[in-house]
C-alpha cells in the first residue's frame, strides 16, 4: 500500500514563494507518475504539475498553463521525495495542495489516472 504525506503549505504574500514536499512510502516510486492538483473550495480539483518516467529512465515534466514560468516539479528518488517549488505566487493560486500518485503510462493531467492521494496541504495568498 503507497502512502503520500504532503507538507510545506502556509500563508504568503503576493510575489512570495513556498515549496510543498510529498513523501512516498511503497514500492515502484521511481517509475510512478507524480502529480500535484489543487482544489479551492467550491471548485474541482484542478491539475497542477505532474513528472513522469519514460524507456530509458527518462523523465517528463507536465505543467498546467497558469503555472508555467512560476512552478518547477522535481523528485529526489534517493528520499522517495516530489517536490513543487512555487514562485511569483498569486492570490488565484490559492487553494489545497494534493500529491498523487499512479501507474506509468497514462495521461498526466486527469485525476482517474491516480490511484493514491495525499491528506492536502493548504496554500494561501494573500494581496
Amino acid at each position: 500500500q503507497v502512502q503520500l504525506v504532503e507538507s510545506g503549505g502556509g500563508l504568503v504574500q503576493t510575489g512570495g514563494s513556498l515549496r510543498l514536499s510529498c513523501v512516498a512510502s511503497g514500492r515502484n516510486f521511481e517509475t510512478a507518475t507524480m502529480g500535484w492538483f489543487r482544489q479551492a473550495p467550491g471548485k474541482e480539483r484542478t491539475f497542477v504539475a505532474a513528472i513522469r518516467w519514460s524507456a530509458g529512465n527518462i523523465y517528463y515534466a507536465d505543467y498546467a498553463d497558469f503555472v508555467k514560468g512560476r512552478f518547477a516539479i522535481s523528485k529526489d528518488s534517493a528520499k522517495n521525495t516530489v517536490y513543487l517549488q512555487m514562485n511569483s505566487l498569486k492570490p488565484e493560486d490559492t487553494a489545497v495542495y494534493y500529491c498523487a500518485a499512479g501507474r506509468p503510462g497514462k495521461r498526466s493531467t486527469v485525476t482517474s489516472t491516480y490511484e493514491t492521494w495525499g491528506q492536502g496541504t493548504q496554500v494561501t495568498v494573500s494581496s
